[in-house]
């Protein structure tokens, strides 16, 4: 009987800030990002990954890159695993935008459960779906983007908001398939290459996100609790 497919969803490590610009923004890594992207490489270069998708945007690209010498191995670029904010003329890192009371910050809480926040989970999901059927009982990681994890993970697990957590920068979220169809969530935000956040420290969120490395039934219960108390 053939194994089933494991996922391993991966948010991009910490890029440059932003701020305007005549086009849209498309930041490096940062000198932390950089290794950050060094420390998961080393951590997953045991693991039997057998390929490597990615975004084509550089955050994503650059993180891979040390994942990509560690085994061999030569990404897939999937174009439609974009951020959904991949035209805008900046990047600020989510958290400094909201704990400055951006207006962007703003901006971006009212767009939730939009239709085009569904839909750019629609495209998401079937962007890393491509991935899974493409490579039936092998281990694929997707380097991606914090909106594409989230938009895969309440894909698979019916949950309304397509927003629904924040993944810690280059933390790893564990998905099988299984040729029937059959999505199973193994677990979310693994950080154990990063030893400040594998012991307690605080992931940059607001209080309440999902902790490191937390258990996926949790995050799933904050979810649906968020949802009961805030419908989109």
């Amino acid at each position: 009987m053939l194994r089933a497919m494991q996922l391993l969803l991966i948010r991009h490590a910490l890029p440059v800030r932003i701020d305007g610009g005549d086009g849209p923004a498309d930041p490096h890594l940062s000198d932390t990002g950089h290794h950050q992207a060094e420390a998961l490489a080393h951590w997953l270069a045991d693991e039997q990954i057998d390929e490597i998708w990615t975004s084509p945007m550089r955050r994503a690209r650059e993180t891979a890159a040390p994942l990509e010498a560690a085994l061999g191995l030569t990404a897939v670029v999937d174009d439609e695993l974009r951020e959904f904010d991949a035209e805008e003329s900046h990047y600020i890192p989510m958290e400094e935008l909201r704990g400055t009371d951006d207006p962007r910050w703003r901006e971006l809480i009212e767009r939730l459960g939009s239709p085009e926040q569904y839909a750019f989970r629609d495209l998401c999901a079937a962007a890393v779906e491509r991935a899974v059927v493409a490579n039936p009982g092998r281990t694929v990681a997707v380097v991606c983007h914090g909106g594409v994890v989230n938009a895969y993970l309440s894909s698979i697990l019916h949950i309304e908001r397509p927003l629904f957590f924040e993944p810690a920068y280059t933390s790893v979220s564990r998905v099988m398939a299984a040729s029937s169809g059959m999505r199973s969530l193994v677990s979310v935000n693994e950080v154990a290459h990063m030893p400040t956040l594998r012991a307690g420290g605080r992931t940059p969120g607001r209080d309440g996100d999902a902790a490191p490395g937390a258990a996926a039934n949790d995050i799933v219960a904050r979810a649906e609790e968020a949802a009961v108390e805030s419908p989109p």
